[in-house]
C-alpha cells in the first residue's frame, strides 16, 4: 500500500495526488495539521522523521520512502509506468521536464508574494503596504508567464501529446495563481481553454475541490479587484 504524507494548501503534494489519481493507483493519504497562523508547526513527527527537509509530500512505497514531488512523480512513472506520466521521446520527456520546472520554481517565485493574502493581515500597516505592493509586482510577472504558457500550448490540448507531468505541475501553479488573486485567464484563451479541459478530469478536479474546501475552513478569504 501506497502512504501518501500530504498537506491540505500543500502545492506539491496535490501534485502527486493528481499522479496518483491519474494511474489509479489506491493510497492511504495522511493529511499532516495546518493553520495559516504557525504553518505546518509544529511539524508532523513522522514527516520530521522521514524527510530531512520536514516538509510534505513524503511517500513510502513497500518501504521505500521518497520525498520532493518531482522525484516522487519520477518514480510513480518507472514503478507503475499505465498510464503514463512522461511522454515517449528523450526530446520530449525532457521538455516535459521543463515545463515542470517552469511551474515549480519559476511560476512559484510569482506566487510566493500573493501568499499573505489567505492568512491574518499584518498587524504593521507599512508591512501591509510592502506585501501589497509586492503582490502586484509579482501579478504582473506571472500574467508574463500566462504569456508564455499560451504560446506554448500553440493549439495543443496539453502540455504534452496526452496529459503528462508538466501538465499535472501548471496546472497547480495556474490553480494556485487564480485562488491567490493572480491575473485572469481572460486574455490567454487557450491557456483557459486547457485550464477547464484539465479539471474536467476527476483527479484534476478532486485536488481543485478540495483544496476550496481547505481554504474555506483555513483561509481568509481573498479580495478580488
Amino acid at each position: 500500500m501506497i502512504t501518501l504524507y500530504s498537506g491540505p494548501l500543500s502545492l506539491f503534494s496535490r501534485k502527486v495526488e493528481i499522479a496518483l489519481r491519474e494511474k489509479a493507483l489506491p493510497f492511504e493519504r495522511i493529511m499532516v495539521p495546518f493553520n495559516q497562523t504557525t504553518g505546518y508547526d509544529p511539524k508532523h513527527p513522522e514527516v520530521l522523521a522521514l524527510n530531512p527537509k520536514a516538509q510534505v509530500p513524503v511517500l513510502s512505497d513497500a518501504g521505500l520512502v521518497l520525498y520532493d514531488s518531482t522525484i516522487i512523480l519520477e518514480y510513480l512513472d518507472e514503478a507503475y509506468p499505465q498510464p503514463p506520466l512522461f511522454p515517449a521521446t528523450p526530446a520530449e520527456r525532457a521538455r516535459c521536464r521543463l515545463d515542470e520546472l517552469f511551474a515549480d520554481e519559476i511560476m512559484l517565485a510569482g506566487l510566493k508574494p500573493l501568499m499573505h493574502r489567505t492568512g491574518p493581515r499584518a498587524a504593521d500597516a507599512n508591512r501591509r503596504a510592502a506585501q501589497d505592493a509586492d503582490a502586484l509586482i509579482a501579478e504582473d510577472v506571472l500574467a508574463g508567464h500566462y504569456c508564455e504558457l499560451e504560446e506554448r500550448l500553440a493549439g495543443r490540448e496539453f502540455f504534452g501529446s496526452s496529459v503528462c507531468v508538466a501538465d499535472i505541475a501548471l496546472f497547480m501553479s495556474v490553480l494556485f495563481s487564480l485562488r491567490l488573486g493572480g491575473p485572469s485567464l481572460a486574455r490567454h484563451p487557450a491557456l483557459a481553454d486547457w485550464f477547464v479541459r484539465l479539471n474536467r478530469r476527476p483527479a484534476f478536479a478532486a485536488a481543485a475541490e478540495e483544496i476550496a474546501e481547505a481554504d474555506r475552513r483555513l483561509s481568509v478569504p481573498v479580495v478580488r479587484r
